[in-house]
């Protein structure tokens, strides 16, 4: 026969060493001080409470706080009341709630899932700049230019209407408005003619890549990457398990002719319009190499169109999906680059057999976009200011460009010659070796410039151009043109 239970112990709680502030809560500070009470007491101990009215004296407090106070106690489990006897918490039932305090050395070691492990590897080799944009942050458009005054009465016109059929669930695709919207944009603008059902809303670029990547790959799967490549998106394709498979750069874009090594890649990941963070652009005959090396062997290609619309050297170029006839190309589109990053708004556009099974998955994850960031897009569209601002934003980043280009040459121009820019938000230069790019990094970074290095970008392991091994990458549309002239001042001093 087992042995009863020895009986517990009792003790009454001493009031003494409660202190409450005086403010407003007493009731919550007063719960709070007596749960920290009752769950430190040894296990073996009932705790005996004092009646709400000698408590109320003792602490000279109202007795309807103290009533809440053991209300809530009660109502978490951590005191009893017992009919003509008292109120208890048993020191037993606290040791369950508490749980054991077990040493941090003395804890077993939790097992990782591969997820896990991946990601912490992909959190070490992050970096990031937070704060206001500096000289000469990358991937930061001229979002200083935004016309805040508009899109906040566009805003305010929203909720006052407060559009009961947008307050619901909305579809996973995102709203029918800005998705008919931006087909004709593409069409209009881009010469990419799709229909709205093959559009796709997402939280950004950022986004859109990874549920590409969920949905098309498995664990195990190659995937040709460019390298140097934009290291999110690669991040993106690593953690759903996929090999990336590195192909290098010339001054016509992604090798191509490598591809021919690589005919069992599921999907190749590229940045066609302006290569990221190399800044060429991939020539016509290599497009339609990448586009029949896909339908030969069955593949998909992820076209990421970060910031097609600033090309300062005639129109903006016509993406790789609009030669694609045969649906393999998933197109990613962003805001973030119009508009600002903080918007976090973004679009896919799919070849027609994955619209089902991509809708299937963003309803899985988080059920669909905001509806009050996607109407007052729309209306920004509609009502013509979103062309408006992507003219004044293309003329604004060439005007900074030119800044940088002007101020950089007669300063570093003899030694660190800048190329030729025509497009995008940022440029790359390349220097002599790593050790020149740890230097001029570090020093720029104690000088309170921001400047990447090249190397940071390309993908360990992998096929790279030995000309994109050392560099540096700068942002150029991020500040005006005073910052810019500044930094490069500072950058000086700092280099010299």
């Amino acid at each position: 026969m087992m042995k009863p239970a020895a009986p517990a112990l009792s003790m009454n709680l001493d009031p003494a060493g409660i202190a409450l502030d005086g403010g407003k809560g007493l009731a919550k500070q007063l719960c709070l001080a007596l749960r920290q009470r009752i769950l430190a007491a040894p296990d073996t101990y009932r705790i005996k409470l004092p009646t709400s009215r000698n408590l109320a004296l003792a602490l000279k407090v109202s007795r309807n706080t103290v009533v809440r106070a053991y209300e809530q106690l009660y109502a978490e489990g951590y005191i009893s009341s017992r009919v003509g006897d008292g109120t208890y918490a048993d020191g037993l039932a606290a040791a369950v709630v508490a749980g054991p305090v077990v040493p941090a050395a003395a804890a077993p070691a939790m097992q990782l899932s591969s997820m896990q492990q991946r990601l912490s590897g992909f959190e070490a080799r992050r970096r990031r700049f937070d704060g206001p944009a500096r000289a000469f942050r990358l991937g930061i458009p001229a979002y200083d230019l935004f016309p805040s005054a508009i899109w906040a009465r566009l805003q305010g016109n929203f909720w006052r209407r407060a559009p009961l059929a947008q307050m619901g669930y909305g579809e996973a695709a995102g709203d029918v408005r800005l998705r008919e919207l931006i087909a004709a944009y593409l069409r209009q603008a881009r010469g990419l003619v799709c229909e709205p059902s093959q559009i796709m809303i997402t939280a950004g670029a950022q986004h859109g890549i990874a549920l590409c990547a969920q949905l098309l790959l498995d664990a195990g799967d190659k995937v040709v990457v460019e390298n140097p490549c934009y290291p999110a998106a690669a991040a993106a394709l690593a953690l759903s398990g996929a090999q990336l498979v590195g192909i290098g750069l010339d001054q016509d874009g992604m090798d191509t002719s490598q591809l021919a090594l690589h005919g069992d890649c599921r999907l190749a990941y590229v940045t066609p319009s302006h290569q990221y963070p190399v800044g060429v652009t991939l020539s016509l005959a290599r497009r339609l190499e990448l586009l029949a090396w896909a339908e030969r062997h069955d593949s998909w290609i992820i076209e990421d169109d970060y910031d097609g619309e600033y090309r300062y050297d005639g129109t903006p170029l016509a993406p790789l999906a609009a030669l694609d006839h045969n649906a393999r190309v998933l197109y990613v589109g962003t805001f973030s680059k119009i508009a600002f990053p903080g918007l976090r708004l973004g679009y896919l556009v799919l070849p027609p057999k994955l619209v089902p099974a991509l809708g299937a998955l963003r309803a899985m994850g988080d059920r669909h976009p905001p509806a009050a960031d996607q109407a007052v897009m729309a209306e920004f569209i509609a009502a013509g200011h979103f062309q408006r601002h992507i003219r004044r934003m293309r003329r604004a980043s060439r005007s900074r460009r030119d800044a940088l280009l002007a101020a950089w040459a007669p300063l570093f121009g003899a030694q660190l010659p800048l190329p030729k820019v025509a497009a995008g938000l940022h440029l790359s230069l390349p220097l002599a070796s790593p050790q020149q790019e740890t230097e001029l990094v570090a020093k720029a970074i104690a000088a309170g410039v921001e400047i990447n290095p090249l190397s940071r970008f390309c993908i360990p392991g992998l096929a790279v151009n030995p000309q994109h091994r050392a560099g540096l990458a700068l942002g150029f549309a991020g500040v005006d043109e005073a910052a810019i002239r500044n930094a490069l001042l500072l950058l000086q001093q700092a280099w010299r």
